[in-house]
């Protein structure tokens, strides 16, 4: 018997369970971060103002019901990481990318917030694409 098998995948790097959980919990947190933004837009119209022609003016609730919605299947989708299923891994990416564009959208009216989001959503996207990050299933 040779000391190599090929059947058997190398173990696991800590970097990697790492950066699952970081993901994982990052997901979350901006997921919340999100939701509260969705909240502020639906409670309070007047709260976030945006200067006039732009180019993508969308009404603040619409706005703000695209992120509460999205900040919640962030956060199941950060839950669902900790699984360690192929599947939430694809989920949380697309929804990562889909956070980092909202939010490209939402610059005009917090600037600052939103790169901050964008740099978070990018930063889970690299956490997520990691190798040893989906492992095949036997």
């Amino acid at each position: 018997m040779s000391q190599y098998d090929a059947t058997r995948e190398p173990a696991v790097s800590g970097w990697v369970v790492g950066g699952v959980t970081f993901a994982g919990t990052m997901l979350i947190l901006i997921g919340m971060f999100q939701a509260i933004d969705g909240l502020v837009a639906i409670v309070n119209d007047d709260f976030f103002v945006v200067s006039k022609n732009y180019t993508f003016d969308l009404d603040t609730t619409a706005r703000g019901w695209i992120h509460l919605l999205l900040g919640i299947v962030m956060v199941l989708a950060g839950l669902s990481i900790f699984a360690g299923k192929t599947w939430s891994v694809v989920v949380a990416l697309t929804l990562a990318m889909l956070s980092a564009v909202v939010n490209f959208f939402f610059i005009p009216y917090y600037p600052f917030w939103s790169l901050l989001m964008i740099a978070l959503d990018c930063w889970v996207i690299w956490a997520l694409t990691r190798p040893g990050v989906v492992r095949s299933s036997p």
